[in-house]
């Protein structure tokens, strides 16, 4: 687990190099190429930051202040960034698009709640003359840059976490998918990185893509899944988010399981992390959002500027209406309680303290989280 961790954490230190070298290099492109549109405009550029719900912890605590943060480095501090949450309605968000448009923002970073609705919205802003990063979630229509993380690595990385509990009960019992929303085309990445670990390798005895992410209804789910094939024949439970983890092992406790399976989890979420040191959550995917967040900015002000990505954005992603999206993918971590020492809480992410509160203080000790 440390050899992973290392690699990963090189990987993720290499990412992050690259951004910021690649910050470097678009400030210099600017000077070489006299940057025409950046001419006119210098550092004091409106952004508009468009982040999906506010249900999961990330887009508040983490995802803006950070995208925030780096525009303002970018900028000497000249920049605006201009802010709207969906809280998970599509036809909210293609409202705050147009509203956006209106406000002739230079650049808008967008995380869309539905891919699909957000096409004609990001034409829009296109036909306006407004370049639009694709944030977290591969928008459709025609978009400028993508970053998000290997996302069927996601799923990969859960169902191999999942195996490694299961151990030689993997296929002595039933597993219970809990998928996320089908709005969500990350949903469909992280649900086909898990398969492709899990198939023929588990039994799956239900299985669920779960409206709109939310907890109370993996919860609902969940229960449906205990009454159907009954709570002795359930040995795993893979469950592509930490929000959807706390209402699937709150519907595990109320269904009377001596020993809670394994559940996988993803975000790392304050809870999610408190129930994996308490032992009721086996594992989640840490994504470190700062590498994403300063691509996601280092794009936005360099296709606002008119500058090339060509020095930022490293890989190149296929969406269902666009070929080719310059895009940066960060790398992700298997977070158990075997690493959060040297993953979230190294990163600043939490501290020991917000983790180890007086309920989870004994648990935490035993962990040598102290």
């Amino acid at each position: 687990m440390n050899t992973q961790m290392r690699r990963v954490a090189v990987a993720v230190s290499a990412t992050a190099m690259a951004v910021s070298l690649a910050a470097c290099g678009s400030a210099k492109e600017s000077g070489d190429n006299g940057a025409k549109t950046g001419a006119a405009k210098g550092d004091a550029l409106t952004i508009g930051l468009l982040l999906p719900e506010n249900q999961t912890a990330r887009y508040e605590k983490f995802d803006k202040p950070l995208i925030e943060k780096k525009i303002s480095e970018l900028t000497n501090g000249k920049a605006k960034v201009v802010y709207a949450n969906a809280k998970q309605d599509a036809t909210l968000q293609t409202q705050q698009v147009d509203t956006m448009i209106t406000n002739k923002v230079d650049a808008l970073i967008v995380d869309a709640v539905d891919a699909k609705a957000i096409a004609g919205g990001v034409k829009k802003a296109k036909e306006a003359g407004i370049p639009v990063v694709a944030f977290d979630r591969l928008a459709e229509g025609p978009i400028d840059a993508y970053t998000s993380f290997d996302n069927e690595e996601v799923g990969k990385v859960q169902g191999e976490a999942l195996l490694k509990a299961l151990g030689d009960k993997a296929k002595s019992g039933q597993v219970v998918m809990m998928n996320g929303s089908i709005t969500d085309p990350n949903a469909a990445l992280f649900k086909k990185g898990a398969h492709s670990v899990l198939d023929g390798k588990v039994n799956v005895g239900k299985e669920y893509d779960t409206k709109e992410w939310k907890p109370e209804n993996a919860n609902a789910n969940m229960e449906a899944a205990i009454s159907a094939l009954g709570k002795d024949k359930i040995v795993g439970v893979y469950s592509a988010n930490d929000g959807m983890a706390g209402g699937i092992i709150t519907a595990l406790k109320a269904g009377g399981f001596d020993k809670l399976p394994p559940v996988t989890g993803q975000d790392a979420e304050l809870a999610g992390v408190q129930r994996i040191v308490a032992g009721e959550q086996f594992m989640s995917v840490y994504k470190p959002y700062a590498p994403e967040a300063a691509a996601a900015a280092e794009m936005a002000v360099a296709l606002a500027k008119g500058q090339s990505l060509d020095a930022i954005a490293t890989s190149k992603v296929d969406s269902p209406t666009t070929k080719g999206v310059p895009s940066v993918l960060v790398p992700v971590v298997s977070l158990t309680k075997d690493n959060i020492k040297d993953s979230v809480v190294k990163d600043g992410v939490y501290t020991v303290a917000e983790i180890c509160t007086p309920k989870f203080k004994a648990a935490c000790d035993a962990i040598g989280l102290n």
